[in-house]
């Protein structure tokens, strides 16, 4: 159990730390090529070798290194603690981008915003003290089947449906991004212990691809569509509610005897800080450089669940 813990915290300052260091790297591009510019396909051009730049530069690939360490640590976390801690541990991740972010970047986090990163601290502090082991229990193959039949919908569903919204499709998106990534989740509990070899004869390999990648696309539309604090916040419940509570009941995880109300208590301030920090999502600001600090929460979503991760 303790082990989880550990692991579940590398996660979140693996996620959280690359958010900061890919933003540094679309700042470091937009400051040398300067915001002024160019319209129309001149424009979309310089936008695309912009954002190529980001991709090249050394910040983004330090940062896709950090939450690809990020996603084994959360692999890891999530075979040994309960899926309610891990996952409140990857929205706790917003509070590391928040103290990161100051320090590299400069952000200035609000008084409230840095009340929300106390109560996630204490949140987590309660999770690690309330949560019991994780449950023995992965699932049969009918519900791996349809854990990968539900992110398919989920990722198709959310596209289609975001996709004709005028009103609310950042929200929309970032919810279906948060459900996705809460499949990614679910799907890697239920992996059951076999070999190398055997790995692609199971359903739920398949699901943690499919929701990983489907909700990296929907994040990217989330972010590019909208207010980011609105789509992170979408995501950050999304992604951890239903998934802790699908633990508790589908996959045996349980609580400390005597300490149920307690983890409740600590989940939902790591939930409620999350939302808060929603805005450090995205961890710059601009014009230019959106596009790409998106593209880059979630890459860290799309291999992590997250996002994004990131």
């Amino acid at each position: 159990m303790v082990a989880g813990v550990v692991w579940a915290l590398c996660a979140a300052v693996c996620m959280g730390t690359a958010t900061v260091l890919q933003a540094l790297g679309a700042r470091r591009v937009a400051a040398a090529r300067g915001d002024g510019g160019a319209h129309g396909d001149a424009g979309a051009r310089d936008r695309g070798r912009t954002v190529v730049e980001v991709l090249r530069g050394w910040p983004f690939l330090a940062g896709a290194g950090l939450d690809t360490l990020g996603f084994a640590a959360q692999v890891v976390a999530l075979r040994l603690a309960p899926v309610f801690l891990v996952e409140a541990a990857v929205a706790a991740s917003l509070a590391v981008t928040a103290v990161a972010g100051t320090l590299v970047l400069g952000l200035r986090p609000r008084r409230a915003e840095w009340a929300a990163v106390a109560v996630v601290c204490l949140g987590l502090a309660t999770l690690a003290v309330s949560a019991g082991r994780a449950g023995d229990g992965d699932g049969d193959t009918s519900l791996r089947v349809a854990v990968l039949v539900a992110s398919v919908l989920v990722v198709a569903g959310g596209w289609v449906v975001g996709g004709r919204l005028r009103r609310g499709r950042t929200v929309v998106l970032g919810a279906a991004a948060g459900l996705s990534f809460g499949l990614t989740a679910i799907a890697v509990r239920l992996l059951p212990d076999t070999t190398v070899l055997g790995v692609p004869a199971q359903p739920s390999a398949y699901a943690v691809v499919v929701s990983g990648l489907g909700g990296y696309l929907l994040l990217v539309q989330a972010l590019q569509s909208g207010s980011v604090t609105a789509a992170t916040a979408a995501m950050v419940i999304c992604e951890t509610v239903w998934p802790g509570v699908f633990g508790v009941v589908w996959l045996g995880d349980s609580t400390r005897d005597g300490y149920a109300w307690s983890a409740v208590l600590g989940f939902v301030a790591c939930v409620t800080g999350g939302v808060a920090l929603a805005r450090f999502g995205e961890a710059g600001e601009g014009g230019e450089t959106a596009g790409a600090q998106g593209a880059g929460e979630a890459t860290s979503r799309a291999v992590g669940g997250d996002p994004e991760a990131k």
